[in-house]
């Protein structure tokens, strides 16, 4: 983060804001908008927006795992397989 680049007060987002969007989209660093000294917003790249999103989501997948992992909510790769076997020819003897 380039501290003075990527906090803008809200009155620099009203007056540039085309300006504004450019720089987020070239740089993909966020800017945080403040408002009366205070951060209040941050504005974001949509491409950035959805690799962040993409990631979050992948944690989450992995902290669910890994609670079942401890829990002891297992099943053997063999029978997983074999379950998903099964389900793929209920679905083409159903068609």
């Amino acid at each position: 983060m380039k501290i003075k680049e990527d906090i803008k007060p809200i009155s620099y987002l009203k007056s540039r804001s085309a300006d504004l969007i450019s720089q987020i989209n070239e740089t993909h660093r966020p800017v945080i908008i403040t408002q009366n000294g205070e951060p209040r917003a941050v504005i974001q790249d949509a491409e950035s927006y959805e690799k962040t999103i993409n990631s979050l989501n992948l944690m989450r997948i992995l902290a669910h795992g890994e609670k079942a992992v401890q829990k002891g909510d297992t099943i053997k790769q063999e029978d997983l397989f074999k379950q998903i076997d099964e389900t793929l020819m209920n679905r083409k003897t159903h068609k």
